[in-house]
């Protein structure tokens, strides 16, 4: 009688990937308490990275260890996907052999933007690949797309609804394509794994297979991911290490706004962002944020004061709103949306110990208009700014922009790329500016005619200038 071969039996932590014969309660890698998780792996069959392998034609063979003057530094062009927002966040287009994974919240718009960018590429053959929706659902997506692109050439584009991976690589041996877009990551299920889609360990193996085929074929693997409610990218945390770029679609489906952020980028940089605006009819690109993120009727209202950031390459003028008001419970609130807490709750310290204005027993809450989440440290100047043009009920004249950082001193600390940050304000028609006084030691002057400059060293200074 035949003996049934059992499987395999191994416990993985869902925040790591860490992987343990036994049950664990507290992972030695991350720390985190009852993360492992049980999976059965049947060893019997073939890999999904072999077939992989085979399917972009080529064998498993061993690496051979070159000398790095023997390898190649000419970088591959990059592929343009006619989206300057999306090329921007990439770091200029999408590497051929990359595997990108796009995350977000449901209905942010990840489908949309994926489909959308699918449709441009016209002179491309792209596999889309959903197990969420069928067919006729993305057709009716599709024109209404086009609709809005006003094109109507959709040739190019395979549609495939399908979540088996090895049937996924059966069809990409046939057709051939030039860019595969997976929608989602957590759909797709491999028969090498005893356990239903989305687990641990169909995420973590069909990832695995994916890059395999990116980097072995050379064609790129766009992956959408779900999501967890703690705002974290569902699946192991290993999946977050085997890809070559994350992208996060971040956004609140009531505003109007979505914001494109890049978390990790192999190939460029990871503090650059891109900004959409969603319509019936896709997602359109904003190439100047800054005459939508600015309140047009700001003149006469207190606590609202413009700051020149930068993120990325890209500069831009941030409107920051603040409200202060006596708490009326025991404890005050301090509340902070697109910017740190534990910075707002620096900074008032230093308004109240070095400035002299008493918040201790006041309500501060805090927003960065039209949804952006900014960590430029020269939006420290404008936060002050608008805390105390709230708690004293004074406007702050439309024409004034800050930049600036504040230190525990109380001192106005250099920000980079100044020039940059003025010439944006110049551009809006801002006709006054407050900046550090190191960054107006050495700059050329006569580049900005139209707009005064107001060195400080002290952010009494700063507030002396605002308020008289």
């Amino acid at each position: 009688m035949a003996i049934m071969a059992k499987d395999k039996v191994q416990y993985v932590c869902s925040n790591c990937g860490q992987e343990s014969p036994k049950w664990i309660g507290k992972c030695p890698a991350c720390g985190q308490w009852n993360t492992f998780k049980e999976i059965r792996v049947a060893d019997t069959r073939q890999p999904a990275a072999a077939h992989a392998a085979a399917v972009a034609g080529h064998a498993l063979r061993q690496s051979k260890p070159l000398r790095l003057s023997e390898i190649s530094s000419k970088d591959d062009p990059r592929i343009d996907l006619y989206d300057a927002e999306l090329n921007r966040v990439l770091g200029g287009g999408l590497v051929p052999g990359s595997l990108v994974l796009l995350g977000g919240e449901p209905g942010i718009g990840k489908s949309t933007l994926s489909l959308q960018t699918a449709l441009q590429l016209t002179d491309r053959r792209v596999l889309y690949i959903s197990g969420e929706e069928s067919a006729h659902q993305l057709k009716m997506r599709a024109e209404r797309l086009m609709e809005g692109q006003g094109s109507r050439d959709a040739s190019a584009l395979l549609i495939l609804c399908d979540n088996s991976l090895e049937s996924i690589f059966d069809h990409i041996r046939d057709i051939r394509p030039e860019l595969v877009i997976i929608d989602s990551i957590q759909t797709i299920m491999t028969e090498n794994v005893d356990s239903s889609a989305g687990s641990i360990a169909q995420v973590r193996e069909c990832a695995s297979a994916l890059l395999r085929f990116a980097k072995t074929s050379g064609v790129p693997v766009i992956l959408i991911g779900h999501i967890t409610k703690e705002g974290t990218l569902a699946g192991p945390k290993i999946l977050e290490h085997i890809v070559d770029t994350v992208i996060q679609f971040e956004g609140d489906q009531h505003h109007l706004y979505r914001i494109l952020r890049s978390i990790k980028n192999r190939f460029g940089s990871t503090s650059e962002l891109g900004i959409y605006e969603m319509q019936q009819t896709g997602l359109r690109q904003v190439a100047n944020p800054s005459e939508l993120l600015l309140t047009q009727d700001r003149d006469g209202l207190s606590g609202v004061a413009i700051s020149s950031a930068i993120e990325g390459a890209r500069p831009f003028l941030v409107e920051t709103q603040a409200l202060v008001a006596s708490a009326a419970y025991g404890t005050p609130q301090r509340q902070a949306t697109g910017f740190d807490q534990r910075r707002l709750n620096m900074l008032l310290a230093v308004l109240e110990r070095r400035v002299g204005f008493k918040l201790m027993q006041k309500d501060v809450f805090l927003n960065i208009a039209g949804g952006l989440r900014v960590t430029d440290l020269a939006m420290d100047l404008s936060v002050i700014a608008a805390v105390l043009s709230s708690n004293v009920d004074t406007p702050i004249d439309a024409g004034w922009c800050l930049c600036g950082e504040v230190g525990l001193s109380g001192e106005v600390r250099p920000v980079a790329r100044i020039e940059q940050r003025i010439g944006e304000a110049q551009k809006l028609g801002f006709t006054d500016l407050i900046l550090p006084y190191h960054n107006f030691q050495g700059l050329d002057r006569r580049r900005f005619p139209n707009i005064n400059l107001h060195p400080v060293r002290k952010v009494e200074e700063a507030l002396r200038a605002l308020f008289g």
